[in-house]
C-alpha cells in the first residue's frame, strides 16, 4: 500500500475479520474522514480470498466518535447510500481503520430513495451468540433509528454533500 492508501478492517464482536479491503485517502471535513475506492477495487471477507470486485466508484465515511460509518456508491448500485452500525473506528495508524460490525445496517435505494434496515435477523442471533451487552444492543438500535431518520430527511451528509467526495473518485 502507498501512503496515501487505507486498509479498511472490519471485524466482528468475537474478533474475527470480516470484511477487508483497500480504499485511497481523500480527505477530511467536518463530518469525519473520507476514502475513495475506485471500479476494481477488490474485497475479501474473513480468510476468504477476494469475495467481489466494485462495479462503481464508492466513498466511504467515517465520522469521528459515530457508532456508524456509511458507504455512498455511484450507479449502477441499486443502493446509494448504504450504513453500517458499528463501534466507533479506530485509526491504529493512518493506513487503517478499523471498527467492529454490530450486524444492522440502514440503506437508502437509489431508484425510490426508500430507506430500510437490513440483518436484523442477524443482530438477533448475534445478540445471544455473542453476548451482546445490553448498553451496546441499546445504542445499536438508536443509531439506527436515527440513521434511519437522517437518511430519509436528507440530513447531511446523506442528501449531497457526498457528491463532492464521489466526484473525486468517479
Amino acid at each position: 500500500m502507498t501512503v496515501a492508501e487505507v486498509l479498511v478492517s472490519v471485524r466482528k464482536f468475537d474478533g474475527r475479520l470480516h470484511w477487508h479491503h483497500p480504499m485511497v485517502r481523500l480527505g477530511e471535513d467536518e463530518h469525519g474522514v473520507w476514502l475513495g475506492a475506485q471500479v476494481g477495487t477488490v474485497y475479501s471477507k474473513g480468510g476468504v480470498g477476494p469475495v467481489y470486485t466494485t462495479e462503481e466508484p464508492r466513498v466511504m465515511l467515517f465520522p469521528r466518535d459515530a457508532w456508524w460509518t456509511a458507504l455512498f456508491q455511484a450507479a449502477p448500485a441499486g443502493l446509494d447510500v448504504y450504513c453500517d452500525v458499528t463501534t466507533p473506528s479506530e485509526w491504529p495508524n493512518p493506513a487503517e481503520v478499523t471498527m467492529v460490525d454490530l450486524d444492522l445496517d440502514v440503506c437508502r435505494i437509489r431508484a425510490t430513495g426508500a430507506v430500510f434496515v437490513d440483518d436484523e435477523d442477524e443482530f438477533a442471533r448475534h445478540r445471544v451468540q455473542y453476548g451482546y451487552p445490553l448498553e451496546l444492543v441499546a445504542h445499536a438500535t438508536a443509531v439506527a433509528e436515527w440513521l434511519t431518520a437522517a437518511l430519509h430527511d436528507g440530513t447531511e451528509p446523506f442528501s449531497s454533500q457526498y457528491r463532492t467526495w464521489l466526484d473525486m473518485v468517479g
